[in-house]
């Protein structure tokens, strides 16, 4: 099953980048690779209950069952041992990856608050970008009435582009709202 942005971009899109950019080979046009959402849960080392929650919400926005990330180094000053419970992340691809963008750029990112767009500067200088969001409601899957605490997360979309001039051309044809 073909989402509606995955059948956009073959048709209307990759033709459109292709001729923005000046490319002759179309194994050159830029796409969309993955898209990783990470929340980090560094509270849940008194409230292990964070971590469930964390994991019922990611699987709930994504549709897909996240996994759990762990403290790699020990640090004494944060009360963190190696192998605790820090986060949860989902690398989201294909289809499903196609479905969050929409979603993500249709539904969620409106709902933020004296929203402007997104900021230019988050590409990372390979053609990745990323998003920061304060607050998970902006989701409309999340149930309000069931989130005991309010968790941000960071989403990065991975690209096949090679420089950010290339990203930047590939997200705003697919929607993503960059401020000028």
């Amino acid at each position: 099953m073909m989402t509606n942005l995955k059948i956009a971009y073959k048709e209307k899109h990759r033709a459109q980048v292709q001729k923005d950019l000046g490319l002759t080979n179309v194994m050159e046009i830029p796409k969309l690779e993955k898209i990783v959402l990470n929340m980090g849960l560094g509270e849940a080392i008194q409230d292990s209950k964070l971590i469930e929650a964390g994991v019922e919400q990611l699987r709930t926005i994504t549709g897909q069952m996240p996994i759990i990330t762990r403290a790699k180094k020990a640090i004494s000053n944060f009360k963190l041992r190696e192998g605790l419970p820090i986060g949860v992340k989902v690398t989201l691809r294909g289809d499903r990856m196609y479905e969050f963008f929409e979603r993500l750029v249709g539904f969620a990112l409106p709902r933020v608050r004296d929203f402007k767009g997104l900021s230019p500067k988050a590409f990372d200088g390979r053609g990745n970008y990323s998003i920061g969001i304060k607050e998970q409601l902006i989701f409309p899957e999340i149930d309000f009435d069931k989130v005991d605490k309010i968790k941000g997360m960071n989403i990065t979309i991975c690209t096949s582009a090679r420089t950010d001039e290339e990203a930047k051309c590939l997200l705003t044809h697919l929607g993503l709202p960059l401020r000028k």
